[in-house]
């Protein structure tokens, strides 16, 4: 009692002075932890912000990419421009684990807050720098996009002008190659035509003669009615025939049209026996100057050059693959055949 006494005689109170100091400072700590939630909760807004905005980037390389790939003449600059894409992602996601560090590293001290939050401002100050630079890298990238847009549409259009010349190109050669085919196919038949009325004619002229024949498209004379054993030298009675022939042929050419190049063929042909002699060696020098012996003939009566050909076949080609007379005397003949050069 007598202490309290001596405190209340001498006036002075520590109590409330205490009790001040001590709500200063739980204030202070509020406060603190106050400004420390906030920026906290600011902080993983921009986390958050920072994490949409690389799904973005991402989603527009992706996009890029499937068009890149749709434009194989600039993929080598594309792929540089997806590089450098890549390489900003690369550091924009380097700078976000940073602030995710710092980000833990603040949860982790909170005893220390006011470091932390000056700390955490200046991340947060960086970081929003670095959104900033990723928001311009993200339009640069729609520039980008919408320049290789325009740039495709182009190699669309010509692409679509190309192929619509070439099919009007295929159209056009298969329409000229269906008239060719026409044009050939009447003309072939213009040829059966002037054969058949030239075999017909020559029928008529040379008369049924066992000696004489059609076979197939060629007109058969035996060689003994012009030649005799190994000679190239036309009979008198051969050149009678060889004149109706060639009265038929000087008529025909003025029948086809010129623009038919319209050839008549002389083969000739000899039996299997081997010959050997001063003027021929072998049956293909005989047959083939047989050959000539009757074009020769046939232009001397008028039949124009240009429209006989002549041929040597040997013994190579025969009728009768017999071994008899009568199969070597069907073997050795001359054959005409109407054809076109």
């Amino acid at each position: 009692m007598a202490l309290a006494r001596a405190r209340r005689e001498s006036g002075f109170n520590y109590w409330p002075g205490f009790v001040d100091a001590l709500s200063t400072l739980v204030l202070s700590v509020v406060f603190l932890l106050s400004v420390f939630l906030v920026v906290q909760f600011f902080l993983s807004q921009q986390v958050t912000n920072k994490d949409k905005a690389l799904q973005e980037l991402n989603a527009k390389i992706a996009q890029l990419s499937d068009q890149l790939s749709l434009d194989k003449l600039g993929k080598i600059n594309l792929n540089d421009q997806l590089a450098q894409l890549q390489a900003s992602l690369a550091s924009a996601e380097t700078e976000r684990d940073r602030i995710k560090g710092l980000y833990q590293g603040l949860a982790s001290a909170g005893n220390n807050a006011e470091g932390k939050a000056a700390a955490l401002d200046k991340a947060l100050q960086s970081e929003k720098q670095v959104s900033a630079n990723a928001l311009a890298q993200i339009e640069v990238l729609n520039q980008q996009i919408s320049a290789l847009r325009r740039q495709l549409a182009a190699l669309e259009d010509a692409l679509d002008a190309s192929e619509k010349r070439n099919a009007e190109s295929q159209t056009q050669i298969a329409n000229l190659g269906q008239r060719l085919n026409v044009a050939l196919a009447r003309r072939v038949q213009e040829l059966s035509r002037y054969r058949s009325e030239f075999f017909g004619r020559l029928r008529k002229i040379l008369g049924n003669r066992p000696d004489i024949r059609i076979v197939g498209d060629r007109f058969v004379l035996q060689s003994q009615i012009f030649f005799d054993t190994a000679q190239a030298t036309l009979l008198p009675a051969g050149q009678a025939e060889l004149d109706k022939i060639a009265s038929a042929l000087v008529d025909l050419n003025k029948q086809i049209p010129p623009e038919i190049p319209w050839i008549l063929r002389v083969d000739g042909h000899t039996d299997a026996r081997p010959i050997s002699g001063p003027i021929f060696k072998n049956n293909w020098e005989l047959s083939t100057a047989r050959a000539t012996s009757v074009v020769q003939y046939l232009i001397s009566r008028g039949v124009p050059p240009q429209r006989l050909a002549a041929a040597g076949f040997s013994q190579y080609d025969p009728i009768d693959p017999g071994n008899t007379e009568e199969a070597y005397r069907q073997n050795r003949r001359i054959e005409l055949k109407l054809t076109e050069r």
